[in-house]
């Protein structure tokens, strides 16, 4: 099978090329800046056609995570670049798979599950969820990234492709060992004994563990009569104390200074990322991902206290040839307790 990963060089993007690349599929990535990988890498500019466009044709399968880095101040230029990025990327994918003699089979768009209003009385589906915006005292931070997310989606549904199935990944952010990712990034806040509480500590944290987002990328691809828009997450979304308490006992460390809004403002100053730890909800707002029409694969979460359910709405699974991985809705509705081995925190 031959992948395509436009913006397949940040942390998300290699953990997919290396999972491929290790079963054999044929890998590209598209990169404004390539580099010597075990995988292929193509030039782009993502804004404009090109020659890249030639490894569309032909292709099983796109996975369009282009977008600039989030991780940096909301100032007006990076906010500018952060909504273009994405629109045009994503644009300019749809052109060129629309162009394409032999289209790929399915489209995999990058979205987020920040896209959902925060409420803590029940979980965001991709049916009844509620999305964000205009919610009263909230900062422009929080509107911006949803209004990023709703025109990014918005590009992708306007995107004509009559020959390609197209779905919309609205994923949780994706925990996993590598150097610079989300979780390297918690995981030094525990080891300095700065990984207490964040705000009040209320806000719920979604989340996904690498290869279980490789394993549910892997599933929407071979499932031909899935397309539109689906959550992608564990199915034990957090409260942000809970889940620290839970990373600092994982990593052996007894305690962990809690922080308050304002010291989160300041920390973020100096890691000049301030408007993005706003963005993120420090002081109680969530937006858990939860109960939707699927069901993908979760393994490997240590003491997640859950069984099987049964298909919904006439999925049927293959759930016989994974009997040790649970089968759950992407919606959080267990509890469970972060791999410490696998994340490499033992110790």
């Amino acid at each position: 099978m031959k992948i395509l990963i436009p913006g397949g060089s940040g942390q998300v993007g290699t953990i997919l090329a290396r999972a491929f690349h290790a079963s054999g599929d044929d890998v590209v990535v598209l990169s404004r800046a390539p580099a010597v990988r075990p995988w292929r890498v193509a030039l782009w500019d993502g804004a404009s056609s090109g020659a890249w466009e030639e490894e569309i044709d032909g292709c099983d399968a796109v996975i369009n995570l282009a977008g600039r880095s989030v991780n940096c101040r909301y100032n007006p230029a990076n906010r500018r670049d952060i909504l273009e990025s994405r629109v045009r990327s994503t644009r300019i994918v749809g052109e060129a798979i629309a162009r394409a003699a032999h289209p790929p089979r399915v489209w995999l768009q990058a979205s987020t599950a920040t896209i959902y209003r925060h409420r803590y009385e029940a979980a965001n589906d991709e049916r009844s969820g509620i999305l964000g915006g205009g919610e009263a005292g909230a900062p422009s931070s929080w509107q911006f990234s949803i209004d990023v997310a709703c025109a990014w989606e918005q590009t992708f549904a306007e995107a004509v492709t009559g020959r390609t199935r197209k779905v919309a990944l609205r994923s949780a952010m994706t925990l996993s060992p590598d150097r610079g990712g989300v979780f390297d990034t918690l995981l030094g806040l525990v080891r300095r004994g700065l990984g207490g509480r964040a705000g009040d500590g209320r806000q719920f944290m979604s989340w996904i563990h690498d290869e279980d987002f490789t394993a549910a990328v892997q599933w929407l691809i071979d499932r031909e009569a899935i397309a539109g828009i689906v959550n992608v997450a564990s199915p034990n979304p957090l409260p942000n104390a809970e889940f620290m308490r839970l990373l600092r006992e994982a990593a052996g460390v007894p305690f962990g200074l809690p922080a308050r809004e304002r010291m989160l403002e300041i920390g973020a100053i100096f890691m000049g990322t301030r408007d993005r730890a706003r963005a993120e909800e420090p002081s109680g707002r969530s937006r858990p991902s939860a109960r939707g029409r699927l069901q993908v694969p979760v393994c490997r979460l240590a003491g997640c206290r859950a069984g099987p359910v049964p298909p919904v709405e006439g999925v049927a699974l293959a759930q016989e040839r994974h009997p040790h991985r649970f089968w759950l809705l992407p919606p959080m509705v267990v509890s469970g307790r972060i791999s410490a081995a696998r994340l490499g925190i033992c110790g």
